[in-house]
């Protein structure tokens, strides 16, 4: 059987590892070499926040106030599709990308673009608040706290990795239809993302 720890990381990881709006932009920051320990901080750190809400009882709370989840479902939408525009902007006018590609994105922008791609992406409260949450049930006291660290830990680990690990990558994005394609397929992300909340929010 597994120890609450490793039960904790690997249901952390699992849930955590996916492409999503905001592992594609730490990845293009990670290429870029652009605030990459800022950025990987601030998602560990939004994931830690969120899996210990999760765990002592936040889950229920949206559960019972789906109107709550409805909201920030409609501004998520909302940026995420704006963002897959400025990425299929990017992708479409290769002079203009070029360009863009030499000037760096201010700090303030950065944390404010990884805020927001954190915090209006319902799928991070679904999977940290409410899974992550829901699955600490069997554990109690120390078992509990042990879990909650190894999810956590998962989302240090991961965030971290595919910011720095970006940089073996930058070799390939020295040509501009790197950058076209990678952009091609943040719009991509995007938009599918957005339409896959605005048919959940439909169907719920």
């Amino acid at each position: 059987m597994l120890s609450p720890f490793l039960s904790g990381f690997l249901i952390g990881a699992g849930l955590i590892i996916a492409i999503g709006a905001q592992n594609a932009f730490v990845l293009r920051q990670g290429i870029r070499r652009e605030h990459v320990f800022v950025l990987a901080l601030i998602c560990s750190l939004s994931d830690a926040m969120l899996i210990v809400l999760g765990v002592t009882g936040l889950g229920a709370l949206i559960e019972r106030f789906p109107a709550l989840l409805n909201a920030v479902t409609l501004f998520g939408i909302a940026f995420l599709a704006w963002y897959g525009w400025l990425a299929l902007r990017r992708a479409l006018k290769p002079a203009a990308m070029v360009m863009a590609e030499d000037r760096a994105m201010p700090l303030s922008k950065a944390i404010i673009t990884c805020l927001t791609l954190t915090f209006l992406n319902p799928h991070v409260y679904l999977d940290t608040v409410i899974l992550i949450g829901s699955l600490a049930a069997p554990y109690s006291g120390g078992a509990r706290i042990a879990y909650t660290l190894g999810a956590a830990l998962s989302s240090f680990t991961w965030f971290f990795a595919l910011g720095y690990g970006a940089r073996v990558l930058t070799p390939l994005f020295a040509k501009p239809i790197a950058w076209r394609i990678l952009d091609f397929l943040i719009a991509g992300i995007m938009f599918s993302i957005a339409g896959k909340l605005g048919l959940w929010l439909v169907l719920r």
